[in-house]
């Protein structure tokens, strides 16, 4: 007599992403892991008196996503955040705002998020003098999708003592104007960070900032804010069908924070944390990551990642370029780490056997991590590393096959190319010069060249929602006739958010297919994906969300 199951989900189309039983009808679980996956009858088999049986009626049943790049604790902040995405011209932008403020008379300052930087024209950039005209009184500030620019109101860079400029690290840049006092625009985050601190919600903020721990240590109802905001995030999340995370910013906090809710019985997802290298620190401090390794290596919390931002972005001009920008030909760029800094690190982080993680946009700052990847391999030896490239927006055609010459994987956002997801063209696509635009956001370029290509949202830099993010793969479009295809079939976008996130994580062989003996994290969809039109897949969502065996979700 076989085992019963705790929970069987039957009249499905399962996408198992398992090449050696592709399609299934039922599968059912026990004890968190999956136990049989098979057509209605057999599975059936495994049903007890106990048994919860869910009817899919007909939709997709998919392994849980694999969010392979996020940050989930300042996620869960900003969704208390004015949200300015879609808002275009003066005129709506001062509504959304003065709305906004209306309705919070005790914050300190306003924030926003996901504001455009043609949010007034194509042609006219943000000033602290258009956001005087809508806020003259409180202290506002809005940042772009991609969180790397800050614009303010003349207020809030008084209080933040920004107004008159301020000594920054290389890549940082407060923008000054004409009459010698600060423009609005903050560019990286030494500029903004100030602000952010003003805003009581500086502690979000460290794992990112400078990879350190609160100081002072956090009161127990800072603590408890803190997980709350940690649980918004979770929950956000799973609503969106996913059940694993791979964090890119981090500290001990964080763990913490996550390992208190997991004992609470809170933990809607599994969750890895890095330790975020800074370019003031020194190899040594990479111990404390070791240790954060040590501590915390569970399937539901670990870290044993290395996080490094090596440039910035293009929007601002703060990506490094090999060579100069479209529109700007006297600058390249300015990396956050000098080569021999970040070979130093890099050889470091492993020869601890971590896992590396840098952030680079710029085809100069992806050369250089590639440079710092083979440093390493060259002085600790060739293993089986899987150090990442998180983005690479734009790329050399010679950088190319070192991807899978020295096994490191592209983690790359479907949401960021210019006119995907109702992102506008401008000014990206000036930036990067006609040129560049077919080794741009060249996913289908690195995976045919044979680089693993992993997928995310970037969240809160984009939406979270990972079905929206296949559709983006699926119908991308080339932004010249010229241009080589970069789109993906529906198989290869959902496993880029199941099966190559699992890989990211040494994880797959527990995780990113629908197996006996893998974890039970899967997903019940409204719809069939494989029926759906691909302009239509944002159209199905998720019904029933199942981590470790247990719902986390439910529409």
């Amino acid at each position: 007599m076989p085992q019963t199951a705790d929970l069987i989900v039957e009249n499905a189309s399962i996408l198992t992403m398992d090449p050696d039983t592709p399609h299934a009808a039922a599968i059912a679980i026990k004890g968190g892991e999956i136990m049989a996956v098979g057509d209605r009858a057999t599975v059936l088999e495994r049903k007890g008196q106990g048994t919860r049986i869910i009817d899919a009626g007909g939709a997709s049943v998919v392994p849980g996503f694999i969010e392979a790049h996020m940050h989930l604790f300042g996620g869960g902040a900003e969704l208390d955040h004015l949200q300015l995405a879609g808002v275009h011209g003066f005129d709506a932008l001062a509504k959304a705002v003065r709305d906004y403020a209306a309705g919070r008379p005790d914050k300190k300052i306003l924030q926003a998020q996901g504001a455009d930087y043609t949010i007034l024209s194509d042609t006219e950039r943000v000033t602290r003098h258009h956001l005087d005209r809508i806020l003259p009184d409180r202290p506002f500030m809005m940042s772009a999708p991609d969180h790397h620019t800050v614009w303010a109101n003349t207020r809030a860079l008084e209080l933040g003592g920004l107004l008159h400029g301020k000594q920054l690290g290389p890549g940082n840049e407060i923008v000054m104007d004409a009459d010698g006092l600060a423009a609005g625009e903050l560019r990286e985050g030494e500029a903004f960070g100030p602000l952010i601190d003003l805003t009581g919600e500086g502690r979000v903020r460290l794992g990112l900032a400078t990879g350190g721990e609160p100081d002072p240590k956090p009161t127990p109802e800072e603590q408890a804010s803190d997980r709350a905001i940690m649980r918004r995030g979770l929950e956000w999340c799973a609503r969106h069908g996913i059940t694993s995370i791979q964090n890119m910013d981090g500290n001990l906090h964080q763990l913490e924070l996550l390992s208190e809710i997991e004992a609470e019985g809170g933990l809607l997802c599994r969750v890895q944390i890095p330790f975020h290298y800074k370019n003031f620190m020194t190899p040594d401090a990479l111990e404390k990551a070791s240790l954060m390794a040590e501590r915390y290596r569970s399937e539901w919390l670990s870290s044993g990642m290395v996080k490094v931002f090596m440039d910035g972005v293009l929007d601002s001009w703060t990506a490094v370029m090999v060579e100069p920008y479209a529109d700007r030909p006297d600058w390249v760029g300015e990396p956050l780490f000098t080569q021999e800094q970040f070979n130093a690190a890099a050889i470091e982080a492993d020869r601890r056997g971590l896992q590396i993680a840098v952030h680079a946009i710029g085809d100069g700052a992806v050369r250089s991590v590639l440079d710092g990847y083979e440093a390493a391999q060259k002085k600790n030896g060739r293993r089986d590393s899987r150090h990442r490239i998180e983005h690479i927006e734009v790329i050399t055609e010679a950088d190319i096959p070192r991807l899978a010459k020295l096994g490191v994987l592209a983690s790359m956002q479907p949401p960021h190319p210019p006119g995907s997801m109702g992102l506008p063209l401008e000014p990206t696509v000036s930036r990067i010069g006609r040129k560049r635009w077919p080794l741009a956001y060249a996913w289908r370029t690195l995976k045919n060249a044979g680089a693993r290509v992993v997928f995310a949202s970037d969240w809160p830099v984009s939406p979270i929602d990972p079905i929206a993010g296949i559709q983006a793969a699926v119908t991308r479009k080339r932004w010249a006739e010229t241009d080589p295809d970069q789109s993906f079939s529906l198989h290869e976008a959902l496993a880029g958010y199941t099966v190559e996130g699992a890989y990211a994580e040494f994880r797959e062989d527990r995780k990113g297919r629908l197996r006996p003996g893998y974890l039970a994290d899967l997903l019940i969809l409204s719809g069939d994906l494989e029926k759906t039109d691909p302009e239509e897949l944002h159209t199905v969502r998720p019904v029933t969300t199942i981590c470790g065996g247990k719902v986390t979700y439910q529409a």
